[in-house]
């Protein structure tokens, strides 16, 4: 549904709800309530069906043409241009400011391509174009600088290419080669990433599988070396097949593993594959003094003094790459690095890694001056960050992936028991509504069974909601706004009229209709450009649920009022909080983020995850802990992730 249609369906439901209350009660001008609902309900289904895309538009109910895939393809372009330089700047990376970091081709040879010439990190985009097949293989070890290359590669063509394929940044720890097609993930996280490309008015049925299966959209893959060891041939030959030596495509890896990974796969095809250098001592000296004012730059002279002595020592080897010479500039910004020269403490480069892993994570909380800096929303005690952070770190280490979703978090409780809860209280919260209803009705006596059937309801309808779907484009009559909300809201109506009235049967038939269309309406984004985050994809659900609840709180209001006495003023207010909790109840079936809600707040109350945890997230995200990836989080690095984990080696495993 375009966003002008979504905003006209939305202010008519919620005008069409207010006016059916009241007439109703505006009885002292002689206003006769069924004559008034007949006209509106008529109303209303004039205003769905001049709103309706499939009538106005029935080709949308089929494959998208080219000129949806056309618009899907620019307006992607804009989401994704705009999601990765505000990531850019929120990382705290500057252009003209970034290490200049230096590439060669592998010794030996990996790719079946001529050696491609040495380069800079700053020119990756020119490097890239020059290759005829825009296909490149950035490699190098773990915080070289693959993945701030792969995102300034990103940035640069999203901003350069024209009517060319779209560049889609993703993580490679999320696809399990032996569960999916490496085109079908793509298209997943797609459709998880941006799900306006769900609209099928817009852009058509299918939009992200057709995006993916023409190529318009190519594959920026990071990190090939975070997949199982025993994964990771098959997936590079899967990678070869998918995408063919004519097609672009960007990976990036640590060398040993795709060197392992080629010698039993075989290299990609018509590739270009290049190796990022470690630092040496000028350029780390050059970036320290840089980042911090003289006076604490001259702190950093003994260590100067070190790496020229000994170029090949622990500390320069600890020192080489571009994140941990950006985490000791941020552990030292203010303190002594000096103690880094203690041979006793810091014998080899692991020791000096967890050092500095451990002093970012501590020494971005509880400090109320570094909370300030960052403009966090609060200052967070450092033990229970640091155990918060932990959990979530291990439990990502015990699937085996390096992305934390938030509609993912209901892993953490367990299938059966989550769907308890939620069912517990969605039939809790259902059930008393329509009990206290009843309760204050004609028939009290009948108020504990009415609530307790209704509960039972509401609860099995959340255990059928509870287990994850894939959504899917509905085509034909099934996107129909007017003939869905029209049937539901004909077959409700019937129902309660025969059972309580003309009056009765035609309120809770309109709302039935007002509370499907605005299903309808909020059940997909109207606007792909919308560059794609937590925050976003999460403030989706919530909108959806309370504009739902209110809506059936006004329905439930006016049938209360009409059933039970429309001159009981008191029963009407007792209607509207009773439709609220079952409206709420029903609004929150199959949103994620009533599953996330209910995970969230059992975490919290054992301790394991902030009460706030979105806030959190946020917060360590603005300290340097975190950083974002589309509609997801992952750790600065997963040398962080895996330190907070306590694992030895890098994720071996995968969910």
């Amino acid at each position: 549904m375009s966003s002008f249609r979504q905003r006209a369906v939305l202010a008519g439901c919620v005008l069409a709800a207010l006016l059916a209350a009241a007439g109703l009660f505006a009885t002292d001008y002689g206003i006769d309530p069924d004559l008034w609902l007949i006209v509106l309900a008529l109303g209303f289904v004039l205003f769905l069906a001049a709103l309706d895309p499939w009538l106005h538009r029935r080709k949308a109910a089929g494959l998208a043409t080219d000129a949806n895939l056309a618009a899907a393809r620019a307006a992607l372009a804009t989401a994704l241009r705009g999601q990765w330089t505000e990531e850019f700047t929120a990382r705290g990376l500057r252009r003209g400011e970034l290490l200049d970091l230096h590439w060669s081709a592998p010794e030996p040879p990996l790719g079946d391509q001529p050696a491609a010439p040495p380069g800079r990190s700053d020119a990756v985009v020119e490097a890239f174009e020059r290759q005829p097949r825009g296909r490149l293989v950035v490699l190098g070890e773990a915080g070289a600088g693959k993945s701030t290359t792969t995102l300034l590669l990103t940035i640069g063509l999203l901003e350069r290419r024209g009517d060319g394929p779209v560049p889609v940044l993703l993580p490679l720890s999320t696809w399990d080669p032996d569960a999916e097609d490496v085109r079908t993930w793509m298209t997943r996280r797609l459709y998880e990433d941006h799900p306006a490309l769900r609209n099928t008015e817009l852009y058509g049925s299918y939009a992200a599988d057709l995006l993916v299966e023409q190529r318009l959209v190519f594959p920026v893959l990071d990190g090939l070396d975070q997949l199982p060891a025993a994964k990771r041939a098959d997936a590079l030959a899967r990678l070869n097949r998918a995408f063919p030596p004519a097609t672009p495509l960007v990976l990036t890896s640590r060398v040993a593993e795709f060197a392992d990974a080629v010698a039993a796969a075989g290299p990609v095809a018509g590739a270009d594959v290049v190796q990022l250098h470690p630092l040496d001592h000028e350029e780390i000296a050059g970036y320290l003094r840089a980042s911090t004012d003289p006076l604490h730059a001259a702190r950093w002279e003994p260590i100067f003094l070190h790496l020229r002595a000994e170029p090949d020592g622990r500390l320069a080897e600890a020192l080489s790459t571009p994140l941990a010479v950006w985490l000791a500039g941020v552990v030292y910004g203010s303190g002594e690095p000096s103690e880094l020269l203690d041979r006793n403490r810091f014998p080899d480069r692991r020791a000096v890694e967890h050092h500095l892993v451990d002093a970012l994570v501590s020494g971005a909380f509880g400090d109320r001056a570094v909370a300030h800096d960052v403009r966090a929303s609060q200052v967070w005690p450092r033990d229970k960050a640091h155990r918060w952070l932990t959990f979530l770190a291990t439990h990502l280490h015990a699937r085996g992936i390096r992305e934390l979703a938030w509609w993912e978090l209901r892993r953490a409780v367990g299938r059966t028991w989550l769907a308890l809860l939620g069912a517990l209280a969605l039939g809790s919260i259902g059930g008393f509504g329509v009990a206290w209803l009843m309760a204050y009705a004609s028939t009290p006596d009948l108020a504990p069974l009415t609530g307790l059937v209704a509960g039972l309801l509401v609860a099995a309808a959340a255990l059928s909601a509870s287990r994850q779907r894939t959504a899917k484009p509905r085509l034909g009559a099934w996107r129909s706004l007017l003939l869905t909300s029209a049937v539901l809201g004909t077959a409700a109506g019937l129902v309660f009229g025969a059972l309580y009235g003309l009056s009765a049967g035609l309120v809770v038939g309109l709302g039935l209709a007002v509370a499907t269309a605005l299903r309808f309406a909020l059940g997909s984004a109207a606007e792909l450009t919308q560059p794609s985050s937590p925050k976003w994809t999460m403030a989706r659900d919530r909108v959806a649920t309370w504009t739902g609840s209110l809506v059936l709180a006004v329905v439930f209001g006016a049938a209360a009022g009409l059933v039970f006495g429309p001159h009981q003023s008191g029963m009407v207010g007792l209607g509207l909080a009773s439709g609220l909790l079952l409206g709420f109840a029903l609004s929150v079936l199959h949103l994620r983020w009533w599953w996330f809600t209910v995970a969230r707040i059992w975490l919290a109350l054992r301790g394991k995850l902030p009460w706030e945890l979105m806030v959190f997230l946020d917060d360590a995200r603005k300290l340097g802990v975190l950083r974002q990836a589309g509609a997801c989080y992952q750790f600065r690095h997963a040398l962080v992730q895996d330190r907070l984990a306590g694992a030895r080696e890098p994720v071996r495993s995968q969910a």
